[in-house]
């Protein structure tokens, strides 16, 4: 029975109250009926002792009835014990505050006692400011970061729960209106459209002379209306699969909700090849491809979820502005690039630049220095092949291996759609180096976005986030916020006899302060970071993967099993070397500030423990960068691989010339190798040394990188066994030319770098000494001096 329906008996003593208590099971309308009302003065009904006697019912009327009497009062009571009891189940406040009282001790003090009004909290602005600047940040808390804002902002643990997670809820509830606002609007613009193409089939007219059109006949701009409806359909369905995969709950398809009764518009079209963003939305999306679940690709093993949800849209939006603008500054002419009179290569008109595109990325910083470059070139890859290496971090090291020092995939947003890469978006890091001590290396965080233009054409475009979202946590790469990459990138065509056309557009703004004086010209017209630079290195490196490939017999007497592990082996020396020069982040080197060395000369230290490729111990790092302005790149390249010449700047040549004993060939020029040259001993009594020399060179630059080898280890690589165990120290060569007048062409100057590793102590235990760095500081000097004179510059 229940207490309400109790009450409804007593209708001539104006009982009330709140339609929400109630307790048990609702008496009938005849059984309410039944109960007479009571009269002042009667005895109370056995019904309501019975009643009065349970633990639910209140306290106002029990304590009314035994005293007085009187049911009238009784009810007043009960009214006032509802309410209170109503507002004692209030919920918390939104802040989450904990500071609501109710009853407790003996029940008649309880209602003797008079209530206590709930205390509410509401935060202060300076609260909710701060809590605001913390939820930018750190959507989620963990239990420390909650401990410390309480003390800060004076507030209670779970107010800190309760709010963040409150702000979560609005954020994700936003996003959702934004979600729905879109896809309502594209609904209303299909049904609008579908009902004037129903009206012009109702009363056809002829497009020619404008009177009614023969029966059947169909107008071509009627057909361009149907088929654009039936395509804009297809993309409201990939739209909702698109939305709710990044919202991560599936959204419904508006059209398969509301279904268009005329099949005639359902006209046979081809599924839409592009990814492109309406004019009039930030989140409209159409996806390429039949089908319209992902492609289920492993993830990289360094590939970390690390920004929310609520960026993903964010990064979209940025992402194929970014693709716009690429795409049209690979296709434009003149006046937005424009023939350089001094160089003879194509420059970017700033002027143009600003009046045709708006910035994506944010305005540009103070003090920064602008560079844009654009290269065309023919490359032997196909252009699926080639995407596939850009978007996985590692092939795309191993394809530019002396201008990427380090790199990493933070984040997979999208891996593709329609089991292609079109529609790939991930954010990633990477460090860019040029092979000098006096350049710094560029470290930047980016958003790396794939999408098919047509049949056997691909772009891929890198842009920035650091300055375009600003309250992203991955927003700033640590360490150098000093340079920031605009949208940036290639267009890939396939050509015959598996080559592409790849045209390449660079980007970016830095801080040229950071940059030596001699290279500040070679970085400003792009040949440094430049897509001049990037389109040779990615020609030569597909050259060699080429030659590796290939079935066609090689001269060598070494093994192919010996040949791949020896190519490894001179892999691994190059990027040592490259790290040793640039000091790399890969590489925990520690940079010595020496008051008797030369500030061109930089020298750096770090201990080898447990690496099985490199010598226990202290390994100490020269390098430093000269200009040669009377030798050719070409001239001087030659001059150091010859290991005929070697013994003009070489000391481990003992005075000789040395013997090429094995040749491993990477690319159509003879120079791009890898070999083996022996030593001959200074007596009968030493053995002959081993050096192992990789030489590269491109219209970019040249590479000339060497080390001392085991003779048993290298036995073992030849004949195909594990090169990472046989342990290396490089020395070498980078050589770039001299950009003072622009000149590429194999004349003018040089800037030569030079570099030695040495191990300076084989102890685990042992200190650095001044003697072992002057000792290094010399050899550096003295072989500059050596190949000044050789080459009488």
């Amino acid at each position: 029975m229940s207490f309400s329906g109790f009450l409804d008996g007593f209708s001539g003593g104006g009982a009330r109250l709140l339609p929400h208590i109630s307790y048990g099971n609702h008496l009938s309308p005849s059984a309410a009926g039944a109960i007479a009302p009571p009269q002042p003065g009667d005895l109370v009904p056995p019904l309501a002792k019975s009643m009065f006697s349970s633990p639910g019912l209140s306290l106002g009327l029990q304590m009314n009835v035994e005293n007085n009497g009187a049911v009238a009062r009784g009810s007043e009571s009960i009214e006032v014990s509802a309410i209170r009891r109503s507002r004692e189940e209030e919920p918390e406040s939104r802040s989450g505050s904990d500071n609501a009282e109710g009853f407790s001790g003996d029940d008649h003090d309880a209602a003797d006692r008079p209530p206590r009004k709930k205390r509410y909290h509401r935060h202060t602005p300076q609260q909710i400011q701060e809590l605001e600047s913390v939820f930018k940040e750190c959507p989620h808390p963990d239990e420390k970061q909650r401990l410390e804002l309480s003390r800060r902002l004076s507030l209670d643990p779970r107010q800190i729960k309760f709010w963040f997670q409150n702000r979560r809820t609005q954020m994700k509830t936003q996003l959702e209106r934004h979600e729905n606002s879109l896809l309502r609007h594209e609904n209303d613009k299909l049904r609008s459209e579908n009902m004037s193409i129903r009206e012009a089939m109702r009363n056809p007219i002829c497009g020619n002379c404008g009177g009614p059109a023969v029966l059947g006949e169909v107008c071509l701009e009627e057909q361009h209306l149907r088929i654009e409806n039936a395509r804009l359909k297809d993309e409201l369905d990939r739209v909702c699969a698109l939305a709710g995969k990044f919202l991560g709950r599936p959204i419904p398809s508006v059209s398969a909700s509301h279904p268009l009764p005329d099949s005639a518009l359902e006209l046979g079209v081809g599924s839409n090849a592009g990814f492109s963003l309406a004019a009039n939305a930030g989140f409209e999306i159409s996806v390429p491809g039949a089908s319209l679940a992902p492609v289920t690709r492993p993830p990289s093993a360094n590939a970390v979820n690390v920004t929310g949800l609520e960026h993903r849209p964010m990064y979209l939006e940025l992402a194929l502005s970014a693709m716009d603008e690429l795409v049209k500054m690979a296709q434009a002419r003149e006046p937005l690039w424009v023939r350089s009179s001094e160089c003879g290569r194509e420059v970017l008109n700033r002027d143009e630049y600003d009046r045709t595109f708006s910035s994506c990325v944010g305005p540009k910083r103070e003090g920064f220095v602008l560079e844009a470059s654009r290269e065309v070139g023919m490359v032997i890859i196909n252009s699926l092949a080639l995407v596939e290496t850009l978007m996985d971090s590692e092939r795309w090291a191993d394809m530019f291996p002396c201008m990427i020092a380090r790199t990493s995939t933070t984040e997979i947003i999208s891996s593709g759609v329609g089991g292609t890469r079109s529609g790939a978006l991930q954010l990633m890091q990477a460090e860019l180096q040029l092979l000098s001590p006096l350049v710094p290396a560029r470290r930047v965080s980016f958003l790396r976005f794939c999408k098919q233009q047509a049949e056997g054409v691909w772009a891929v475009v890198d842009v920035s986030i650091d300055g375009a979202i600003r309250d992203s946590s991955a927003a700033t790469v640590s360490g150098s916020p000093s340079c920031r990459r605009l949208p940036s990138g290639c267009l890939v065509q396939d050509m015959p006899n598996g080559y592409s056309k790849v045209t390449w557009v660079e980007h970016a703004e830095y801080d040229e302060s950071q940059i030596h004086h001699t290279y500040r010209p070679l970085v400003r017209c792009g040949l440094a970071f430049g897509a001049h630079r990037w389109v040779t290195s990615l020609q030569r490196q597909c050259e060699f993967l080429t030659i590796l490939m290939s079935s066609s017999p090689d001269h060598s007497p070494i093994s192919s099993s010996g040949r791949k592990s020896m190519l490894k082996l001179a892999q691994r020396m190059t990027d040592n070397f490259c790290g040793g020069v640039c000091a790399s982040s890969a590489q925990k080197w520690s940079q010595l500030n020496v008051g008797n060395i030369d500030e061109d000369v930089r020298i750096m230290t770090r201990k080898s423990v447990d690496d099985p490729g490199e010598p226990p111990g202290i390994v100490l790092s020269a390098a430093t960068s000269v200009w040669l302005p009377e030798t050719a790149p070409r001239r001087l390249f030659d001059f150091l691989r010859d290991e005929r010449l070697r013994s003009e700047w070489d000391i481990l040549s003992n005075g000789g010339p040395m013997q090429e004993m094995a040749h491993i060939a990477k690319g159509q020029d003879h120079s791009n190798c890898v070999s083996l040259l022996r030593v001959s001993a200074m007596n009968a009594n030493e053995s002959s040394m081993l050096i192992l020399q990789e030489t590269s060179i491109d219209p970019a630059g040249a590479l000339v990188v060497y080390a001392p080898v085991d003779i048993p280890a290298m036995h073992v690589v030849m004949n195909g066994g594990d090169s990472a165990y046989v342990a290396l120290l490089p020395s070498g060569f980078a050589i770039l030319p001299d950009s003072g007048a622009g000149r590429t062409d194999g004349e003018g100057g040089s800037l030569l770098t030079v570099a030695f590793q040495i191990l300076v102590n084989s102890l685990p235990t042992a200190k650095l000494t001044v003697e072992s760095v002057d000792t290094v500081n010399n050899l550096i000097s003295c072989t500059v001096q050596k190949i000044r004179a050789a080459l009488s510059c």
